[in-house]
């Protein structure tokens, strides 16, 4: 179904594909995997005849992707990692909109889709932008189906869901391979890397490697599977009885709608608070009204000492915030993001420039200096934009799924950079739909219908509600959720 030959692309002087070959059999379920900047993207666009290569050849489904582009273009399906939907669109029309963008009507592919958009039609009149990751999910699923395409590539498309919903979407794809749709993914879960049946590693630019999963992750378990942090407890802070968040009965309500609905908990100094639930339990407004940027309906909530409701503007003076859709300036330089955002939090020239210096030479950036922030991978915008939203040492840092999409070795380094926070004494508010670092959390709070469904260290879940991983204690809470999406 697809036969790619010594593809190699170049940008600049950077080369992104490097003689790449593979080929994947018609209804196959085949990964193509890597580290951040490893290449996948590109060889999904030139797969899908949106990126021309330098030099080599690919075919898909029978047809050249340079000479017969057009034919391809009505035989792929494509969800690429960023950008599948319009936003301001509703769920109708934007199915409709990609029914006729490939020549065809919602009626008369509704049968390919219906099993997936049967899901979320009851939502058919709201806009894209106001779904939850799940649904936009499924969504993006069906309008790259709704012309019935032969082969699907998917880059990253779970990236920033939870695992309920990500375990869901799977389960559609093996819908999809039952009626034998060829499926090329790339995913950063290692979960998903195992329901391929043939999986290609890339790393700057080159194959690796082309085997199962289980004999690649084995084979290079050092990137796909890095030691955990060895002794984590040293990082942290002991025994501090501070409070830095203390929340009382918070309620956030949009109409009769209750987001947030009676919460209350406490996070002490330089602990690493994980805030978890499904897209849609209320996580991120819960966060919006602790860090200033909205106001709750009920109920009270000091963050580093001042009140949520009216020392808004004093606190995010106090605290720092990443977000995973924002937080760098591409077009600014390394030092030029560090300079802005220190001087947003009124540092002194001074000692923004001794700091600068240390930063740099602590992330070994001290040589990319003067880059683009948006030519970095994104592991190291990752790490760069956690290093600046602590740069001025703030009480608190929240950071809303800060390594969505990165790869397992990137996860790890980014870990050691919130436990040396954390010693430090600042405490780390975190969301993340990654179980694993749930593990690396001191103590948990799962939301489950805009309430706080479970609280307590890992262990303390696992065990209360006799559960293996937090992986089985998530999903066991999360299914409990009676207001869907």
């Amino acid at each position: 179904m697809i036969v790619v030959k010594n593809i190699s692309k170049s940008y600049g002087r950077v080369k992104a594909l490097d003689g790449v070959s593979f080929f994947v059999d018609k209804g196959e379920v085949f990964g193509l995997i890597g580290p951040d900047g490893a290449g996948k993207t590109s060889m999904f666009r030139i797969l899908c005849t949106l990126l021309l290569a330098d030099e080599g050849t690919a075919s898909v489904d029978g047809f050249d992707v340079v000479k017969q582009m057009t034919e391809i273009r009505k035989w792929v399906g494509y969800m690429p990692g960023r950008f599948s939907l319009y936003q301001d669109l509703t769920v109708e029309e934007n199915l409709e909109f990609f029914a006729t963008l490939f020549g065809t009507t919602v009626d008369e592919g509704y049968d390919s889709i219906k099993a997936i958009y049967s899901q979320i039609e009851r939502f058919k009149d709201r806009k894209a932008g106001a779904l939850s990751g799940g649904m936009k999910q499924k969504l993006a699923l069906s309008c790259a189906l709704v012309h019935q395409p032969s082969v699907l590539f998917l880059d990253e498309p779970t990236t920033g869901v939870d695992p309920v919903s990500r375990k869901e979407f799977w389960e559609m794809l093996s819908m999809l391979k039952e009626r034998n749709i060829t499926i090329v993914a790339s995913t950063p879960y290692l979960d998903e890397v195992r329901q391929c049946e043939r999986v290609a590693f890339l790393s700057e630019g080159k194959v690796m490697g082309i085997d199962t999963p289980e004999v690649i992750l084995d084979c290079f378990k050092d990137i796909f599977n890095p030691p955990g942090i060895e002794d984590s407890s040293r990082f942290k802070v002991q025994g501090s009885s501070d409070n830095v968040i203390e929340v009382e009965h918070l309620v956030k309500a949009f109409g009769n709608f209750h987001a947030v609905d009676d919460i209350s908990f406490s996070v002490k100094r330089g602990e690493i608070f994980g805030f978890l639930g499904a897209n849609g339990a209320g996580k991120t407004t819960a966060m919006h009204m602790l860090t200033g940027l909205n106001q709750p309906t009920s109920g009270t909530g000091r963050v580093a000492g001042f009140d949520i409701r009216t020392e808004h503007e004093q606190i995010k003076k106090h605290i720092g915030y990443m977000s995973q859709k924002f937080s760098l300036y591409e077009d600014l330089t390394v030092a030029e993001n560090i300079r802005l955002f220190a001087g947003i939090y009124g540092m002194k020239d001074d000692e923004i420039a001794r700091k600068t210096d240390e930063l740099l030479k602590q992330l070994k950036f001290e040589a990319h200096k003067n880059d683009l922030v948006g030519s970095l991978p994104l592991g190291w915008k990752q790490k760069l934009a956690f290093s600046v939203s602590i740069f001025h040492e703030p009480a608190i840092v929240f950071l809303d799924e800060p390594t969505g999409g990165v790869d397992p070795a990137t996860r790890r380094q980014f870990w050691e950079l919130i436990y040396d926070a954390a010693s430090r004494g600042i405490t780390v508010f975190v969301t993340t739909h990654y179980m694993d670092e749930a593990e690396y959390c001191d103590r948990i709070s799962i939301m489950v219908d805009g309430k706080i469904s479970a609280m307590g260290t890992p262990d303390e879940l696992k065990r209360n509600l006799h559960q293996p991983d937090m992986d089985h204690v998530f999903t066991y809470l999360a299914r409990e959720a009676k207001r869907g999406d």
